[in-house]
C-alpha cells in the first residue's frame, strides 16, 4: 500500500485484520461496538465514512476500540476494529488506518470523564437543526426530558482538529451531562456502556425530531414543569437499568440486546 505525506493509509480491498491475541472480554466488546455501528447504519444516522463511536478497553482504561478509517458503518465487524491509545495511536497489529482528527473529540471525552466508556457521535438532520436553534433542546417529549440539566453545549470551532479545544469540549460536557450538542455540527452522548449510550442517542434523536414537528407547525406549545422535568430524568435512568423479573441490569442492556439479535438477522457479519 502507498502512504500520503498525512499519514492517511488506504484501506487494502479485502484485507482481513487478525484475531490471534484477542481476549475473551475484548471480543465481548467488540461484538456489542460492530452490532452499534451496524445499528446507527441501519437507523440512517450515518454519514458516509464519517463520526465514530469509540469504547474504552476496561482491562487497560487508557486504550480504546474504534471504527477503521474509509469503511461504511455497514462494513465494520468485529475483528477489523482498532485498538488505539487516548492521542489516537494504532496499538495492535491492523491492515487498516484511523483517523486520529476525528479521534479528537472522543479523546476529550474519553480523558474529562471516567465513566464515558462508549462515546457517540453522529451528524443527523435532526440533530444539526436543532444544534442550531438558540435555546437548543427544547424537553416537549418524555424522551426529551432524559437530558434535563443532563447536556451541554459547546460552540463551534470548525473542524474539531486541535489538540487543545479538548480541554473547552471537556468542560461544555461538565461532570454530570450524560450528553453534548455541537453547535452547527451535531450529537455526542456517552455511557459506561454501548447499550447506554446508544439508547440515550436514540432517545435525544426522537427528542430533536418531535421538537422540530412542534416548530413547524407554527403553533403554541406547553412546556413541562422544572419539576416534572427532573422527576421524569430521574425516573428513566431508572426505568432502564430493570431487566426481567425485575432485576438490576446495566443502564440500556435489555434495548441494545435486542438490537443486537436484530443486526444479528439482518447481516451477522458484524461478528466476524
Amino acid at each position: 500500500m502507498t502512504q500520503r505525506g498525512d499519514g492517511y493509509v488506504p484501506v487494502a480491498d479485502g484485507a482481513k485484520p487478525s484475531t490471534e491475541g484477542i481476549d475473551p472480554a475484548e471480543w465481548a466488546l467488540r461484538l456489542r461496538l460492530a452490532a452499534a455501528y451496524r445499528a446507527v447504519d441501519y437507523f440512517g444516522w450515518s454519514e458516509l465514512t464519517a463520526n465514530h463511536i469509540s469504547l474504552r478497553v476496561r482491562d487497560q482504561p487508557s486504550e480504546f476500540l474504534i471504527n477503521p478509517y474509509g469503511l461504511l458503518y455497514s462494513e465494520i465487524t468485529a475483528s477489523n476494529l482498532v485498538r488505539i491509545d487516548v492521542s489516537g495511536n494504532v496499538l495492535t497489529p491492523t491492515e487498516y488506518p484511523i483517523n486520529p482528527a476525528g479521534f479528537n473529540i472522543h479523546a476529550a471525552i474519553h480523558e474529562a470523564r471516567a465513566d464515558a466508556h462508549c462515546v457517540l457521535h453522529v451528524h443527523t438532520v435532526a440533530g444539526m437543526a436543532v444544534s442550531c436553534l438558540s435555546e437548543g433542546l427544547l424537553p416537549l417529549t418524555l424522551e426529551g426530558t432524559d437530558f434535563h440539566d443532563r447536556i451541554g453545549y459547546h460552540e463551534f470551532e470548525g473542524p474539531s482538529l486541535a489538540v487543545d479545544e479538548r480541554a473547552r469540549l471537556a468542560a461544555a460536557l461538565g461532570s454530570r451531562n450524560i450528553a453534548l450538542i455541537l453547535r452547527h455540527h451535531g450529537l455526542v452522548t456517552i455511557g459506561e456502556t454501548v447499550d447506554s449510550a446508544f439508547l440515550r442517542m436514540y432517545r435525544l434523536l426522537l427528542a430533536c425530531e418531535v421538537q422540530l414537528r412542534v416548530l413547524m407547525t407554527g403553533q403554541p406549545f406547553t412546556r413541562i414543569s422544572q419539576g416534572t422535568l427532573e422527576h421524569s430524568a430521574q425516573r428513566h435512568d431508572w426505568f432502564f437499568r430493570i431487566g426481567p423479573g425485575g432485576r438490576q441490569i446495566g443502564h440500556g442492556e435489555l434495548d441494545f440486546s435486542a438490537i443486537m439479535r436484530l443486526m444479528a438477522k439482518i447481516d451477522p457479519s458484524y461478528q466476524t
